[in-house]
């Protein structure tokens, strides 16, 4: 979550966005996200969720740029 709220307003339904955003992309894992999975050890588990979090982060920074009144 840090990484998906990195540098974006600091308001409450940028972060519930954020969160649902991370969650979903978690889970579907896009590519290269799954590719870190095969990292040995914790580094796989850690490498996919900064991977989707990265995602959800440049996710929101576009939803933020076309929307700017819905989240603001």
């Amino acid at each position: 979550m840090l990484i998906t709220l990195f540098l974006l307003p600091d308001t409450w339904p940028v972060v519930i966005a954020g969160f649902f955003i991370f969650r979903v992309l978690d889970v579907v894992k896009p590519y290269p996200a799954r590719r870190f999975e095969s990292f040995h050890g914790g580094m796989g588990m850690m490498a996919d969720d900064v991977m989707s979090a990265v995602y959800a982060h440049l996710a929101l920074r576009t939803l933020i740029w076309i929307a700017p009144g819905s989240l603001l």
